[in-house]
């Protein structure tokens, strides 16, 4: 079912109805590491797709290399100020050097989430705008980059424009986390901070910091990311982004290009 899965997104968004209305600009999940608060017009779609997707975390002598493709996001405006989402990784490769020089490689697919984002002001992401975004993420992936229980979370996307060109964005984030051996779940916390600037008529930057807690580990992590987003016309975007660890507990470096398309 997993390797169709692709096939099925792709045939829902193109046979949705592309309605003579004007639509609002088109607001992509990705890239960045927060969430926006806009939802997509009603009975329309976009795919959104990982093309590449890179992780180095190294300490001590241990290095690990996660590659992430084909990370799938599906979105159907239900309403106006609704809409769902599915997200499913196609493929995942993890490869682990020991201190010792030993290799563990492992690869598969990974889990599905469910999401909803009700928006409860401003939909179009103008002026003050937050949304609620409830999601469940279900253990359909592999072991190699499927967590193995299902998990829940809750976002709270808010973003403020401070003139045309400066917005600032902020992602609440709390979290039902499956336990690392799947036999329970654990409180996990966060939150992202950033700013957006529009460079040119097509592109766009952004610059955040995240937090994340997780109760299990008893840590913390600290990232900042940077972004691009190049529009090509009105419902095409290209993106890519770099995040870096600020501590310890978090990933070294990530890498990432992916492309969003609405229908």
């Amino acid at each position: 079912m997993n390797r169709f899965l692709p096939l099925i997104l792709l045939g829902l968004a193109c046979t949705a109805p592309a309605g003579a209305q004007s639509l609002r600009d088109f607001c992509a999940d990705a890239p960045g590491l927060g969430t926006p608060s806009c939802t997509l017009d009603k009975d329309h779609a976009a795919i959104e797709f990982g093309a590449i997707d890179w992780t180095r975390d190294q300490d001590a002598g241990r290095r690990e290399d996660t590659v992430f493709t084909g990370d799938m996001l599906f979105r159907y405006g239900v309403t106006d100020s609704l809409e769902a989402q599915v997200g499913w990784a196609a493929y995942g490769h993890v490869r682990e050097r020991a201190a010792d020089g030993a290799v563990r490689r492992a690869d598969g697919t990974g889990d599905v989430r469910l999401a909803l984002r009700q928006n409860l002001a401003n939909p179009d992401g103008s002026g003050f705008s937050i949304a609620l975004m409830p999601s469940v993420t279900l253990p359909t992936g592999g072991s190699a980059i499927g967590v193995g229980d299902w998990s829940a979370s809750l976002l709270v996307p808010v973003s403020y424009e401070l003139t045309d060109a400066f917005s600032l964005g902020f992602t609440g984030e709390i979290d039902g986390a499956a336990d690392e051996d799947g036999g329970g779940h654990h409180l996990a916390y966060g939150g992202i901070a950033g700013l957006e600037a529009s460079l040119t008529g097509t592109l766009s930057a952004a610059a955040e910091l995240a937090a994340s807690r997780d109760e299990e580990q008893g840590t913390t992590e600290w990232l900042a990311g940077l972004s691009l987003a190049m529009m090509r016309g009105e419902s095409l975007q290209f993106g890519a982004g770099a995040n870096i660890g600020l501590n310890h507990e978090a990933a070294d470096l990530q890498l990432y290009l992916n492309v969003a398309k609405r229908f």
